[in-house]
This record gives C-alpha cells, sequence and structure tokens, in this order.
C-alpha cells in the first residue's frame, strides 16, 4: 500500500498562474507534481486544503498525496527543494493515516489580505500586497466586519463562476490591523467561497472610504446579490497563511508568521 504523505507548502503566487494544474503547466501545482514525480521516480497527484487563483500566495499550504516508492521524509523535502524553482518551496513532510485528507480534513482554514494604503502605488512591493490610494478609516472597516462574523448566505460576495454546492459559510473571525501605512484583514473560516476573501476586502474598503455606511455589509448579506458589492480586490495581497486540523493526524503546529514585504511601507 502507498503511503500517504502531508506537506506544508510555501509559494510566491506573482510566479505562477494559480494552483490548480493547466494543460500548458505554469502552476504550483505542476511545479510540485514534477518534482515529487521525479524523487518517487513515478506519477504523483496532489490534492491540496484549498486552490488559490493567479497572484495569491501562501505562507503554509497544505497537501496530500499516495507516494508510489518509499522515500525518507527528508527527501521529499529537501529533495524536492532541490527540484524545484525558488518561487515554492515545501515546509515540511508528514506520513500520514490514509484516511487524510488535505481538502476535507481541514477544520478550518485563515487567510490574511496585505495592503498598502498611501496616495502613491508602491513598486516594489507591487506583486505582494494590495494598494489603495485614498485614505482608509479602520474603526470604520472594523464596525463593518462584525456584521459578517457567524454563520451567513455569502452569496454576495462569491464570484459568479463559483462553483460551491452551497454558499453558507461560518467566519469565524475577521479582524483589521492598522500600523502606519499598512492594513491587514485576517479572516478564518470553516472554508471560503471563490474570491470571497478579495470580494469582502473590497466591500471594507468602500466602508473605510466612506463610500458606505458600516451596515452596508449587513445589507449585501442580506440582499445575496453579488452585483450590488464592490468589485473584487485585486490577488496581489492575498496570503493563505494557515489551515489547521484535528491534533489527532499529527501534523506540525506552527506559530502564524509576520508577512515581511520586499520593502515594508
Amino acid at each position: 500500500m502507498a503511503t500517504r504523505i502531508a506537506l506544508g507548502i510555501e509559494y510566491d503566487g506573482s510566479r505562477f498562474l494559480g494552483w490548480q494544474t493547466q494543460p500548458g503547466g505554469g502552476t504550483v501545482q505542476d511545479a510540485l507534481e514534477a518534482a515529487l514525480g521525479s524523487i518517487a521516480g513515478g506519477t504523483v497527484g496532489l490534492v491540496c486544503a484549498g486552490r488559490t487563483d493567479r497572484g495569491v500566495h501562501a505562507l503554509e499550504q497544505v497537501a496530500h498525496f499516495d507516494a508510489p516508492a518509499e522515500r525518507p521524509l527528508q527527501a521529499w523535502v529537501r529533495g524536492v527543494n532541490a527540484l524545484l524553482p525558488d518561487s515554492v518551496a515545501v515546509l515540511w513532510a508528514h506520513a500520514v493515516d490514509p484516511k487524510f485528507h488535505a481538502r476535507y480534513g481541514a477544520r478550518s482554514r485563515a487567510y490574511r489580505y496585505v495592503l498598502i494604503n498611501r496616495p502613491v502605488r508602491p513598486a516594489i512591493a507591487a506583486r505582494h500586497a494590495g494598494w489603495a490610494h485614498a485614505p482608509l478609516d479602520a474603526a470604520l472597516m472594523r464596525e463593518a466586519a462584525a456584521h459578517l462574523e457567524g454563520e451567513h448566505d455569502f452569496s454576495a460576495f462569491r464570484a459568479a463562476e463559483c462553483q460551491a454546492r452551497t454558499p453558507v459559510r461560518t467566519l469565524h473571525e475577521i479582524r483589521v490591523e492598522r500600523r502606519g501605512d499598512r492594513v491587514e484583514f485576517l479572516l478564518r473560516a470553516d472554508a471560503f467561497l471563490q474570491h470571497m476573501v478579495r470580494n469582502i476586502v473590497g466591500a471594507l474598503v468602500y466602508v473605510g472610504q466612506r463610500r458606505q455606511p458600516p451596515g452596508w455589509t449587513r445589507t449585501l448579506l442580506e440582499s445575496k446579490d453579488r452585483t450590488l458589492a464592490a468589485p473584487t480586490f485585486a490577488p496581489e495581497g492575498l496570503y493563505l497563511e494557515a489551515v489547521e486540523y484535528e491534533r489527532r493526524w499529527g501534523l506540525p503546529q506552527r506559530a502564524p508568521r509576520a508577512i515581511a514585504l520586499p520593502v515594508e511601507p
């Protein structure tokens, strides 16, 4: 029987066409499966906790595969990393029970959106942070964010092409933090709809710019109408920060890490 291996993966999404494999290649999954296959001496298929879009980054994506050959765990880390481009790295590898599933076994997922709020657009950090030129009121955004916590129908915040069977999600936590010109949005939920985080950030930015009142987010939830909401915010500032699993799987427990931009605003 093949051994099921779980991986923790970090990547710079600006260098890829998203997570999910494409016929022409160029995705995170394509790069990883090729490197893993070289070490395994056979075809490897990865299943991830959450597919990220083009331009979206990951501090710790989690994926699993069934290894067609026995290798030391370090081979799935150091050996694979030697074959990967510098924009993606395996952080850890762990042998898990065959019943473990990176996607369906996840209890929650946390995303962080990093935004630079200043009149002039960023240059060096342009691929790693969003940007809003008009001043943002963090207190108003926090008030608006509070309406989104809990279990709701998030139809007003899902992409038109989203294929999820239900728009109902439980948003366990949403925080808005400001330090100088840097604004960060932290969202933790049981699962997310396609573009849900970026659509929520877009709505909060509208509130922060005083284009809408804080109660507008509740109105959007109740409307279930995506066309009434703000445009989808840019992908560059979005990071999959962590995926939570039950402790019985024995996966590494890592403390959240600060996101270091190429140049701090």
